[in-house]
């Protein structure tokens, strides 16, 4: 056979293998959040070389089909996270007002030199020195997103010291009596490392979405910031505009 014709045998292959993967995942013979077959029991079953199932997996994983964690596998993917940015629901409501499961832990607080693009940001001096929460929020059990929460620690006095798995919104309204006056987004591909590739099971470097968040007061100046990490596989923005 020609190299032009194993090759073409070869994308016949693979096409065949997505397809029944694909069929698997329609019939939910593999359910929504459920553990895929090892690559190895896959490749056994299919007769495929390995490297060639690992090649299936990916641009099924591309489609948003399926979705991987560092060290544990490839797993079916839930329906994705609809995020407004339009939106003044917090994260714990917007995910209950969609059917699901949401969940806070918090990593750690302190205070730390301001990063760059957070000094940038609020328009402080480089290496401002500010208060930082770091949150990661699940949705049905499974990490989807981690957050950096900056502000001056003289703002809101004693904040560490309240119940910091909740809404920070609520909290900053009902115990400081402060409401934001506007929001401003900036939302950016990026690469996720160390603590947040960790923590949301990616491999180090591995895509997310940068949702970086500015939070004004009613005069204009700029409060506090979040920078949040999303598993890119997880989230649909979603904004909806009327004329």
């Amino acid at each position: 056979m020609s190299r032009v014709g194993v090759r073409g045998e070869i994308r016949g292959r693979l096409g065949a293998v997505q397809l029944e993967v694909r069929k698997r995942i329609q019939k939910q013979l593999y359910g929504p959040g459920q553990r895929l077959p090892s690559e190895r029991e896959l490749s056994n079953e299919f007769e495929m070389p390995r490297v060639s199932l690992h090649e299936c997996l990916v641009q099924l994983e591309a489609e948003g089909l399926i979705y991987r964690e560092t060290n544990r596998g490839w797993y079916v993917s839930p329906p994705r996270f609809l995020y407004n940015p339009q939106s003044r629901g917090h994260f714990t409501q917007s995910a209950v007002e969609q059917g699901r499961r949401p969940s806070t832990r918090v990593i750690d607080k302190r205070l730390t030199p301001a990063p760059q693009q957070v000094s940038e940001l609020l328009e402080l001096a480089a290496e401002t020195e500010l208060a930082c929460i770091r949150r990661v929020r699940s949705i049905d059990g499974r990490p989807v997103l981690y957050v950096e929460h900056y502000f001056s620690p003289t703002v809101f006095p004693d904040l560490f010291e309240q119940d910091l798995s909740g809404s920070l919104t609520e909290l900053y309204r009902d115990r400081y009596g402060f409401h934001y006056g506007r929001m401003r987004y900036q939302i950016i591909p990026t690469a996720v490392r160390n603590d947040a590739a960790k923590v949301l099971r990616l491999a180090n470097g591995g895509p997310a979405l940068l949702v970086r968040r500015v939070n004004h007061e009613a005069s204009g100046r700029a409060k506090d910031c979040d920078l949040e990490y999303w598993r890119h596989d997880a989230v649909l923005v979603e904004v909806e505009v009327e004329n």
